[in-house]
């Protein structure tokens, strides 16, 4: 097992397979999209099958592919089979916007993937198509849909709150109640520009700490006659790998998540580390601390690969220390 310096048990890694998207959301990256880079520069899907199997070795037991958006990756599926393969590894994961999951659902579930979270910021379809620049909010219900209808356990969706969006709070949480769909609620965290990219101007004060959420829509639910959301602990909570706090309605066939990156600091539960489309590994999502793994891979080293692996895991630090903004924006560091 991988512990860091801290004696976190470190044995889950999220792997960006790209950092191009099929939409430009004003948080995440600029319209134009990211720079593009040489080919080279990237991690080939033969690379990332390497680092899975060494990262395995290693003690890392569950992954998740993220992006950009990872179903934009051709040989996503393929890669999904090698990696669910590799000895050691327990559970795969993915983070996607949905838009492509009726195309590819059915096939990325009999490759072994077993959990989706799906990224979905409003319920608004005119304000969805102003967030992502282009989007259509159908064609995520329809991905939603898909991951329902292939088994994938838990379909999560997560929502990112900000106190100057419009957001239909209580219709989030509502998609819990008749479909065993999973809504987590997290505290935007400014992550790149710290004054909101392309202009778009959120800051700190945009972000609603979740004690104040579950307030508001536990009176906005009982008002409506639904009920208080009511607390759920660890064993009939739905399974997962972050810390997310869970609620519920009562007779709901979901649940309702919080995750308090910044009111609530759960860094002492930290148990990740992520990985670059580049291969630069980072300790901390609020960090611009990177540990280039790509040279090992490419010169076959796997103990230089290991090595890389643990001066990351010694890098690790304690919390975020309330950092506000990053170098990298969210779609060049991974989801």
């Amino acid at each position: 097992m991988a512990y860091d310096q801290h004696g976190r048990k470190i044995d889950y890694i999220r792997i960006s397979v790209t950092d191009r998207c099929n939409l430009r959301c004003l948080y995440c990256m600029p319209e134009e999209g990211v720079a593009w880079k040489p080919h080279d520069a990237m991690l080939s899907l033969e690379e990332i099958r390497e680092f899975v199997r060494i990262a395995a070795s290693a003690g890392f037991a569950r992954v998740r592919l993220t992006g950009g958006e990872p179903l934009v990756r051709l040989g996503i599926v393929d890669l999904v089979r090698d990696i669910v393969a590799t000895p050691g590894i327990e559970s795969v994961a993915m983070t996607t916007n949905g838009i492509l999951l009726p195309t590819v659902a059915v096939a990325l579930r009999e490759a072994g993937l077993e959990r989706v979270n799906i990224s979905l910021d409003t319920l608004d379809p005119a304000i969805f198509t102003q967030i992502t620049r282009w989007g259509d909010i159908n064609d995520v219900f329809a991905g939603i849909d898909a991951a329902l209808a292939v088994g994938f356990d838990p379909v999560k969706v997560n929502a990112v709150v900000v106190r100057s969006l419009q957001q239909d709070l209580l219709g989030f949480a509502r998609l819990s109640i008749d479909r065993p769909l999973h809504v987590r609620f997290i505290e935007y965290m400014p992550v790149g520009d710290a004054s909101g990219s392309d202009g778009l101007g959120w800051s700190t004060a945009d972000t609603i700490p979740n004690e104040e959420l579950i307030s508001l829509i536990s009176q906005q639910a009982a008002e409506a006659g639904i009920g208080a959301l009511l607390p759920l602990n660890a064993d009939t909570s739905p399974k997962g790998w972050g810390p997310a706090r869970y609620y519920h309605f009562a007779g709901a066939l979901g649940t309702v998540g919080f995750i308090s990156a910044l009111s609530r600091h759960f860094c002492g539960e930290c148990n990740r580390l992520r990985m670059t489309a580049e291969g630069q590994i980072r300790p901390c999502l609020f960090s611009d601390q990177e540990y280039d793994v790509r040279a090992a891979l490419r010169a076959g080293d796997d103990a230089a690969v290991r090595s890389v692996l643990a001066e990351a895991l010694a890098a690790k630090p304690d919390e975020h220390h309330d950092r506000i903004g990053t170098d990298r924006l969210m779609s060049q560091i991974g989801g």
